[in-house]
């Protein structure tokens, strides 16, 4: 085996699992048939994992392909963020691969709609998801992907700071807003972001939108129902942005670096900086990079705002991997034969145990305390707020994280930024 180089709020009753079944194993008939079949049949599988993450899909793969001597499967693992224009020109190609990641919603979406994913609506088992997990891959009541794990956005600290220096977590803006002041007066950076990429600092946009008015403002201006993206929220969204970095609230030249190169975790690990918001695959990265920092490393939710609508309940969080196939590939039965092996309850056990992964597959049990931890904050969280940037089109996606590291750059008002988003979503979203 070689290697190379997100809407709409969720309710958490769907997220309570009942005792789980692995996906289905055998083919369904009605999948078209791989071709030569009789040769070795070679699959590309493109993932963006990494650290434990990777090492265990690593070992799923050989396991199955020891299971299955006629298929031969080359990994490519692609940056995170490089991978969406890699997978846009692949899948659009003559050479796609056979297997990829997505977050589901509408950077699936955009893929099903040209025609270039395989629907697997009779190919796995439906019974062995989550369904707010599933529903992020269907689409017209049919489904183009298997999904492996959920993702949470909490806040990240560390605890020896904060137990240093006399601060307590946050429960609302205002508190957040004095430990930022006295973490600067201690020469201490109080968040670690690194937004070259851009998408890093919309999590901060998120909350604030969802905090200020609830998930309904997103739901409202997705769905072209109500409220738009130039609604009131989301300029004083952008304000309090703007407010965090007038408070020095962030590390210095944060536009600049990026987070896949951990950049920012480097400030975390050697106690520069005290803070930083992440999906849950910051376990991962710390168990790689950074083990022994883990004993430091605590989690809180993201603090509510004054008079806000949104509650500390209610969380950002999204889908990924989930797993889909080329409508182009050769082997199409082989294909979705390796989805069930990835999305096996099995692996997802090994996945929550060492890699702090929140499973989309029923059955799994957390022992892990991280992993409790964040599985508690998503299936007794109010709401769940989808990625902006995986749910919108790619255009207007683009936008949401352009004009937010504009704001953090202050290159835009609020209300220009607002404004650019709305004029666009009145042309895409209808």
């Amino acid at each position: 085996m070689k290697k190379s180089a997100a809407a709409i709020c969720i309710l958490l009753a769907l997220l309570t699992s009942c005792g789980g079944t692995s996906p289905k194993t055998e083919n369904i008939p009605d999948l078209p048939p791989d071709q030569d079949a009789a040769e070795t049949k070679k699959l590309v599988l493109w993932l963006i994992e990494t650290g434990k993450r990777l090492d265990m899909i690593e070992l799923q793969v050989e396991k199955f392909m020891e299971e299955h001597r006629d298929i031969e499967i080359d990994i490519v693992q692609i940056p995170n963020d490089p991978y969406k224009s890699k997978l846009k020109l692949a899948l659009g190609g003559s050479n796609p691969p056979d297997v990829f990641h997505s977050w589901g919603e509408g950077s699936l979406k955009q893929y099903v709609q040209a025609g270039q994913v395989l629907e697997l609506t009779n190919n796995i088992n439906t019974d062995a998801f989550l369904p707010a997990a599933l529903k992020g891959a269907t689409f017209d009541e049919k489904i183009y992907g298997a999904p492996l794990a959920m993702t949470v956005v909490p806040v990240y600290y560390n605890k020896e700071i904060f137990s240093k220096h006399g601060l307590e977590i946050p429960a609302t803006y205002e508190e957040l807003l004095t430990i930022i002041d006295k973490l600067n007066a201690e020469k201490i950076y109080p968040f670690a972001l690194a937004n070259k990429t851009k998408w890093p600092a919309a999590l901060f946009l998120m909350y604030f939108a969802n905090r200020i008015a609830g998930n309904e403002v997103f739901a409202e201006a997705f769905e072209r129902n109500g409220r738009g993206f130039d609604d009131e929220a989301y300029i004083e969204a952008g304000r309090l942005l703007q407010e965090l970095v007038q408070r020095n609230a962030f590390s210095p030249g944060f536009n600049n670096l990026q987070y896949d190169a951990g950049q920012s975790r480097q400030l975390i690990y050697s106690g520069k900086a005290a803070m930083e918001i992440q999906t849950s695959n910051y376990i991962n990265n710390v168990r790689n990079e950074a083990p022994e920092f883990e004993k430091k490393l605590g989690i809180f939710p993201f603090p509510a705002v004054a008079s806000g609508e949104g509650q500390r309940t209610d969380i950002v969080g999204g889908i990924s991997p989930v797993f889909s196939v080329s409508a182009n590939s050769k082997h199409p039965e082989a294909a979705v034969a390796l989805i069930q092996s990835l999305t096996s309850l099995e692996l997802a056990q090994r996945m929550a145990d060492d890699a702090g992964l929140i499973s989309a597959i029923k059955g799994v049990q957390y022992s892990d305390p991280f992993t409790r931890e964040l599985n508690k904050m998503m299936t007794s969280a109010t709401s769940v707020q989808t990625f902006y940037d995986q749910t919108l089109p790619p255009e207007l996606a683009e936008l949401h994280k352009d004009t937010t590291q504009a704001l953090l750059g202050n290159e835009l008002t609020p209300e220009e930024a607002a404004a650019q988003m709305e004029r666009l979503a009145q042309e895409v979203l209808r």
